[in-house]
């Protein structure tokens, strides 16, 4: 999926899952990364596994969707995080702003 930047220029859009894993659940870090996706050009979900893990799936711009992977760490999230397995796609458009879901 492609899109228009403000200056009219085409930029890729990209879809990004990550799997966290540590000490994810139970501590509010499904909320703070909704909270840190209002700061971000980006849409898509984030849930609870039954795992144990938490997986983060985010559409937008590739240098976006990392800052945003980079603020969720830094807003305090980090030291819970132990693991992160990243997977980047083609965007499909299928998101409308940032949930989360159960």
């Amino acid at each position: 999926m492609v899109g228009f930047t403000t200056l009219g220029i085409f930029m890729k859009r990209w879809r990004m899952q990550v799997l966290y894993l540590g000490r994810v659940q139970g501590v509010g870090f499904r909320y703070q990364t909704k909270r840190q996706a209002t700061g971000f050009e980006v849409s898509g979900t984030v849930r609870n596994l039954l795992d144990g893990r938490v997986e983060l799936i985010a559409e937008g711009e590739r240098s976006e969707l990392e800052e945003f992977r980079k603020a969720i760490r830094e807003c305090g999230l980090g030291p819970m995080i132990r693991n992160e397995d990243v997977t980047w796609t083609e965007a499909t458009g299928g998101f409308r702003g940032f949930e989360i879901v159960r």
